[in-house]
């Protein structure tokens, strides 16, 4: 696991000097602090190509595989192919086997020296062939070509800026703002869908003019053209052919052998434990396949509502893991500078807070973690796909939804709870009739379109494009159009929500404490598996993850199956009314708040008000505007 940064330029006024490269590479120690290395090459003549471009590529290395070898950057025999790489890649021993029977030499057992090989063969195809978490820059002399390319999943992040005469890149945004002259303008539209999603959607980021490469695709910067591709494109339309006792046979053998593989390490290997199913099952695994007791790791609060800790320490009895325990209490938002700082674009979940910590105690006994992340995504099990399935039942029986969706609903009480049962009736009932995506973005997203609209001021909203943040939930879901509505928004989270939130937040927290966390529910052949199971398989009478009852029940305790959903939330509601409520004051309600230049500070303090108060649970949309608040002031620019 390492962090990855570089440049190449056909404009000798943009070269990137050794001090620079430096620089740009030095602010990604924490993703790497075992070693570091360099490449330089700058513009120069060379028969018959003509003038080569300059490249510079830096790195930061944390060793898991091949301790001793595995140095970087790393390049082919002839040197003509140069590569950076952060990931792993869990197949590498089949594809090096492959490699060595068409004669590839290799100096080195690393996974890295696999992906040169495999790309000089096969070129930008290669990426195809790759099962693990990869963000990947190579530099092809022969083509005179720079290519970049992100897993399936967007496990690990990788950003770019393209220039006229120079392209950069990095696994964190901070890495491309220590290059001289490179503008922290923020755009518009990127700021109008973080209060959307909690969150920047790909391929923009907060700054205009610097991009992400999003999952599952890679990109070619050639004669100073960038062109952008996807390599990965399941038919989320189709469903599988099989018998439900002979897809339970395949999900058993695919999600064990996923676990299986992502067990290899030459350091110490944990896991986290929430109690919840997901976690608790690939620790299961995980312990099965393995010769000592799995530790295990988990982050509880001192709020019942929102602390797990029980049912951790009971699987963690019933698997005989090593467990360790952690509690966050409201002073443990102290962290909040070092999360600005590490999110280097504004990032509203949360559930970063634990995953932090989570992240921190772990690291203080193994160097690489399992986690339970996508199960819910494949497998139907948020509480909210109960809605998308009841409000697809209205949408078949007109005069239901016309009653539901009166106004009256809308003027019921609002509950402070965020969780309460009175506060999701009326969430249900008010965009009841609204299309199936609005409504769905209604329910998950942080602002809804009228409540941005009267939070921004006149001249934000002006230079506003008329680009609507719901098309990019839509187009996830028209990918799977033609399935039943639980599954398509299910997948639509699946391309949207777990790459730009949950893998963001794991990344960054993790690396942040030099962690590598590894997800086996994310292996593609499992997620092309579980996508084309049918709904019913997975969800029925309001509950997901029947399936996965069916496969794996005997694993875990009965409890777990049962149990309610809690998620891995944070208690803000409490936190603002009470201990976070002077740096609110601080913060946002400050009349040098950076904020205000876009939104109206009257909305905001009647928004903090009706929230202390408890007229209405604001605690999310507060969350949002705080965190938004502290990054423009680390990293807002002038």
């Amino acid at each position: 696991m390492c962090g990855i940064t570089g440049a190449i330029w056909t404009d000798p006024r943009l070269a990137i000097d050794q001090r620079v490269l430096q620089r740009m590479t030095d602010v990604l120690r924490h993703r790497g602090p075992d070693d570091d290395g360099f490449h330089c090459c700058q513009q120069r003549w060379e028969p018959p190509q003509g003038t080569l471009p300059g490249v510079a590529f830096g790195f930061r290395r944390l060793s898991i595989i091949d301790v001793a070898g595995g140095h970087q950057p790393m390049s082919n025999e002839d040197g003509t192919v140069w590569i950076v790489f952060n990931g792993e890649i869990y197949n590498f021993p089949e594809l090096r086997r492959r490699l060595e029977g068409r004669s590839h030499r290799f100096a080195t057992r690393s996974d890295t020296e696999t992906i040169v090989h495999l790309y000089e063969d096969e070129g930008v195809e290669c990426f195809q062939h790759l099962n693990g978490m990869f963000a990947v820059a190579v530099w092809d002399a022969g083509r005179r070509q720079l290519v970049l390319a992100r897993d399936r999943l967007g496990k690990k992040p990788l950003v770019y800026r393209h220039e006229r005469g120079r392209l950069s890149f990095a696994s964190e945004l901070k890495s491309l703002l220590e290059i001289p002259g490179v503008p922290r303008d923020v755009d518009p539209s990127a700021l109008d869908e973080y209060l959307t999603y909690q969150y920047v959607p790909h391929p923009k980021t907060i700054f205009r003019g610097l991009c992400k490469v999003p999952p599952g695709h890679y990109a070619v910067y050639r004669d100073d053209q960038v062109q952008v591709r996807p390599y990965w494109e399941p038919d989320f339309n189709a469903e599988v052919r099989i018998s439900e006792a002979e897809a339970i046979e395949r999900l058993r053998e695919t999600l064990e052998s996923s676990v299986v593989m992502r067990l290899q390490s030459e350091v110490p290997l944990g896991a986290f434990l929430s109690g919840g199913v997901d976690s608790s099952l690939i620790v299961a695994l995980a312990q099965r396949n393995t010769n000592r007791p799995l530790r295990t790791f988990s982050i509880g609060f001192p709020i019942a509502e929102y602390d797990e800790t029980r049912y951790a320490r009971m699987v963690a009895k019933h698997l005989g893991t090593e467990h360790h325990e952690f509690q966050v209490t409201p002073d443990g938002v102290q962290i909040l500078p070092q999360l600005v700082w590490h999110y280097d674009e504004p990032f509203a979940d949360s559930s970063a807070i634990p995953t932090w910590y989570v992240s921190q105690l772990t690291r203080q006994h193994v160097t690489v973690a399992l986690s339970g992340d996508g199960g819910d995504e494949l497998f139907a099990g948020y509480p909210r796909y109960r809605a998308v399935d009841l409000a697809a039942r209205f949408d078949r029986l007109w005069p239901l939804r016309a009653v539901f969706g009166a106004a009256f609903w809308q003027r019921l009480p609002s509950s402070s709870r965020q969780k309460s049962t009175l506060r999701r009736i009326k969430r249900f009932c008010e965009v009841l009739r609204t299309p199936p995506h609005r409504r769905y973005l209604d329910w998950v997203g942080i602002f809804n379109e009228a409540g941005r609209a009267g939070l921004y001021r006149d001249e934000f909203l002006a230079a506003l494009s008329d680009a609507d943040p719901a098309l990019f939930l839509q187009a996830a879901l028209q990918r799977a159009s033609a399935r039943d509505p639980v599954t398509a928004f299910s997948l639509a989270d699946l391309v949207t929500y777990l790459p730009c939130d949950l893998m963001t937040k794991v990344d960054i927290a993790s690396m942040a404490h030099s962690l590598e966390c590894r997800q086996p529910f994310l292996d593609y052949r499992l997620v092309e598996l579980a996508a084309s199971f049918p709904a019913a398989w997975k969800f029925r009478r309001g509950h997901g993850k029947r399936i996965l009852r069916r496969a794996f029940g005997d694993l875990l305790p009965c409890e777990v199956w049962t149990r309610r959903k809690m998620g891995f939330g944070v208690p803000l509601d409490h936190w603002f009314r009470d201990e976070l409520r002077p740096l609110t004051h601080d913060v946002l309600l400050n009349a040098s708040a950076r904020c205000h230049e876009y939104f109206r500070p009257d909305v905001i303090r009647r928004m903090v008000e009706d929230h202390e108060l408890g007229r209405f649970n604001h605690c999310y949309r507060l969350w949002t505007l705080l965190m938004l608040e502290l990054w423009l002031q680390r990293w807002g620019g002038a």
